[in-house]
């Protein structure tokens, strides 16, 4: 039996330390929420002393807006994916939403908007994560047009719908009883598929495909 006195004696490097540490906050950021990240929290988790977690991040502040960053940038890889074809690609996205799939990401998104009004540095950080899911949508739509699938003349014009669209419904996400209708369950495929200029037979044979 481990005595109750070795409790947060395992010694790590401390990138491997910091590492371990962003992903249980991280897990905390989609399970719980930004606020319930806090020291104790994370130092419970895993097992160690607070301390320990103040060590590598003197602010709470940091440990927050780093894992709010860590647990996006993991969703976004979950999102976009690298490969397939865009239509393909564009299809997962829309089943990874309508499917439910990505609350635990819409409610981190709500609770990250909301906070940032009151902290300047989350709200740089939640500018910053925006930008980039733009610039991987974007890119996924210009590879849609050069494949002759999509019909986009302003890629960001539709990268915007599409966000606004996914926004829209992820904002009922903590609703206790959810939307029913194909008004709200397919209102993403609907605006996907108007924004890239493509008959939404088209997407729902390719998410029956995924499903």
């Amino acid at each position: 039996m481990v005595s109750s006195g070795t409790r947060g004696r395992v010694r790590k490097e401390p990138a491997e330390r910091r590492a371990e540490i962003l992903s249980v906050a991280a897990a905390i950021a989609l399970e719980d929420g930004l606020e319930r990240i806090t020291l104790r929290a994370v130092a419970e988790r895993l097992d160690v002393r607070p301390g320990l977690i103040s060590h590598y991040f003197p602010a709470a502040e940091d440990l927050v807006i780093a894992a709010f960053e860590l647990a996006i940038a993991g969703e976004r890889d979950e999102m976009f994916g690298t490969s397939g074809t865009a239509l393909e690609r564009i299809a997962g996205i829309v089943h990874r939403i309508e499917s439910r799939s990505a609350d635990d990401l819409a409610r981190l998104w709500l609770n990250a908007r909301h906070l940032s009004r009151f902290s300047e540095p989350l709200a740089r950080a939640v500018d910053a994560q925006e930008a980039l899911d733009r610039d991987d949508l974007i890119a996924l739509i210009d590879q849609g047009v050069a494949e002759g699938t999509f019909v986009a003349p302003d890629p960001l014009t539709a990268c915007i719908r599409i966000f606004m669209a996914i926004d829209g419904f992820g904002g009922y996400v903590n609703d206790r009883g959810p939307f029913v209708g194909e008004a709200f369950t397919g209102f993403v495929s609907d605006v996907v598929a108007w924004s890239l200029g493509f008959e939404r037979a088209e997407l729902d044979a390719a998410v029956a495909r995924l499903a």
